[in-house]
């Protein structure tokens, strides 16, 4: 390698380490909005202590006012990657908030929360690369499922 290229590799190298401490400035908001426990969902429908752990562990993180931030949120750009994620899904549904969807948003939501569980795609199989214990297994995924559809089905 030739002094010109080495010289050329340390600089785009410190650019990239000056880029990274940068990005550090620009944390986001890791605060959980305060909500009402009375309008939560597992507060409304008292899961069995099973579902409710499943539900907890594997959803609540990016689907309620209850997300735990691990350490890796605390890096930029990773930390924005991670806020995108837990701002879409409480988008989508949160169970922090349940109370305030009507029965027939309430039926939909777990319908969907139904569909995403059985074919998989939630949790998000990025999610589980560091959640080990969010993932479902087929035993799991089957009870969810099956409470999710049958708590549905009790909704007038």
């Amino acid at each position: 390698m030739k002094l010109n290229e080495i010289f050329t590799l340390k600089r785009i190298l410190i650019s990239l380490i000056v880029l990274f401490l940068i990005a550090q400035l620009f944390q986001t908001d890791k605060t959980n909005p305060e909500s009402d426990p009375a309008d939560d969902f597992i507060t409304i429908y008292k899961p069995p202590t099973k579902i409710a752990h499943i539900i907890k562990t594997s959803c609540y993180d990016c689907h309620s006012y209850h997300t735990r931030y691990p350490w890796y949120s605390y890096i930029a750009p990773v930390s924005w990657i991670v806020k995108g994620h837990i701002d879409e899904g409480r988008k989508r549904v949160n169970f922090s908030t349940w109370n305030d969807y009507d029965t027939q948003r309430q039926k939909r939501k777990l319908g969907g929360c139904t569909e995403a569980v059985s074919e998989g795609e939630m949790p998000l199989p990025q999610y589980l690369w560091l959640h080990h214990d969010a993932n479902l297994t087929g035993e799991t995924k089957e009870k969810l499922v099956g409470w999710f559809k049958s708590t549905s089905d009790s909704i007038k």
